[in-house]
């Protein structure tokens, strides 16, 4: 029996690998059903329902920029009914396993509504599909209204309510604080526990991925390890953390950075093909795997995946996972392999300090913003803590202490992910052996 469509979310890592394990957009008994985070949402197709699906083909208005992981850059498909008001709405970025890794709009047309797995999806609801090339056709509608039926945000809701709490409440005492001449104990108080909620509750959200991720249960057929050639350049960071896993229903790329990229290994958008690509002299330069139409899904560079001793070893268990048909092909003249951007090329990344960013824990959208905010937000209630020294002694100290707390907060995290990454992690995996080989 063939297994019905199921489509995988974009690649995520932290938190978000809740969405990769869990989120799942399919059809079941006549409708599209959206699992996401422990919540289930139905769209009925039919009468009542999504009667057709317009698919805009169409990039927004600031789409000059080339940076990846923007989900609205890659179009979406807009659900209608028949009498073509939107019922609901895919954004094909959120269920493009590869997206974070790819420049915005590097697929299109057809050949996105294949490897996301949406042309098959609709094709088993049984939903006529059209493309509108402009976001102004008529067939594609207004694009208001209607449900998102996307995997959800990376961060849990629960974080989200915390950090939305506290920084309201802070930024009302801070500007109290800032306008007025005399500040009660109290309110300096209050700005300084609010103001130490947002490092609390990042250690608490790294915790709680760490408890989240320890209780899944996958089913691993099989693991592919790199084995690199001597002088890749290869890190222990990337010996350790790089694998391609295949399990029972998915095949599993994850990279240095703890972000994982899942494929189906059934149904219309499965990955199906794993073709060894040689140079003009026979020699191999590397794999492609390739899912829909031919299309090339992840690379592995040889020298970095199997150009070390035990390298065919592992290439061989790549090759028998079951339902991969094995093959090769030829580079021919002075063609470049691979050709155009594509997931793997970018899994060791070139300096130490790209891979401690890579592997940084996840933050908000606001990034290094955010964290400028909570450094100053705790900075601040120090300085407010002296200030109220002589007036409330006992706030003013509470104050000082929760702001010292939240700076270390901050700081110890960061400082043992660089240096561990300088002193360890980041060095080549050559390097260490040598000075391992020397201590003793």
């Amino acid at each position: 029996m063939t297994e019905a469509p199921a489509l995988r979310p974009a690649a995520g890592r932290g938190p978000g690998l809740e969405r990769c394990h869990g989120s799942r957009l399919s059809v079941e008994d006549g409708a599209l059903v959206l699992r996401a985070r422990g919540r289930t949402r139905r769209v009925p197709v039919g009468d009542g329902g999504v009667a057709r699906a317009v698919f805009v083909d169409a990039a927004p208005a600031d789409a000059g920029r080339d940076d990846p992981g923007r989900p609205d850059a890659w179009g979406e498909v807009r659900l209608q009914d028949r009498d073509g008001t939107q019922v609901a709405r895919i954004p094909l970025g959120d269920w493009l396993p590869e997206a974070p890794a790819l420049p915005e709009r590097a697929v299109q047309g057809e050949q996105l509504l294949e490897r996301t797995g949406v042309a098959g999806l609709l094709k088993a609801a049984g939903v006529p599909l059209h493309v509108a090339r402009d976001r102004n056709d008529p067939r594609a509608g207004s694009g208001k209204g209607g449900v998102s039926l996307g995997p959800g945000p990376a961060f849990p809701l629960w974080y989200w309510c915390v950090r939305g709490v506290a920084g309201t409440l802070w930024f009302s005492a801070f500007t109290v604080v800032v306008f007025s001449d005399t500040v009660p104990g109290r309110l300096v108080l209050l700005l300084a526990l609010t103001a130490l909620c947002g490092p609390v509750a990042r250690l608490v959200l790294r915790a709680w991925t760490r408890l989240r991720a320890g209780r899944r249960r996958v089913t691993v057929l099989e693991r592919v390890t790199p084995d690199p050639a001597p002088g890749s350049g290869a890190t222990v960071r990337f010996l350790r953390d790089t694998e391609v896993r295949v399990q029972d229903r998915d095949l599993v790329l994850r990279d240095l950075g703890g972000q994982e990229y899942w494929f189906p290994r059934t149904g219309a958008h499965a990955v199906t093909r794993l073709v060894k690509v040689l140079d003009g002299t026979g020699r191999p330069v590397g794999a492609e795997l390739r899912g829909p139409g031919e299309q090339v899904r992840a690379v592995f560079p040889w020298d970095l995946w199997f150009g070390g001793a035990d390298g065919a070893d592992g290439w061989s268990r790549l090759c028998g996972v079951p339902g991969l048909a094995v093959s090769e092909r030829r580079l021919g003249g002075k063609r470049t392999w691979p050709k155009g951007p594509v997931l793997g090329t970018g899994l060791l990344p070139r300096t130490g300090r790209d891979a401690r960013r890579m592997a940084r824990f996840p933050g908000t959208a606001a990034g290094v913003s955010s964290t400028a905010v909570m450094a100053f937000g705790n900075l601040f209630s120090v300085i407010q803590g002296v200030r109220v020294a002589d007036t409330a002694p006992g706030p003013a100290a509470v104050a000082v202490a929760a702001g010292a707390l939240g700076l270390v907060l901050q700081a110890v995290p960061y400082a043992v992910h660089e240096l561990r990454g300088r002193l360890v992690l980041d060095r080549t995996a050559a390097e260490r052996t040598t000075n391992e080989e020397a201590r003793r």
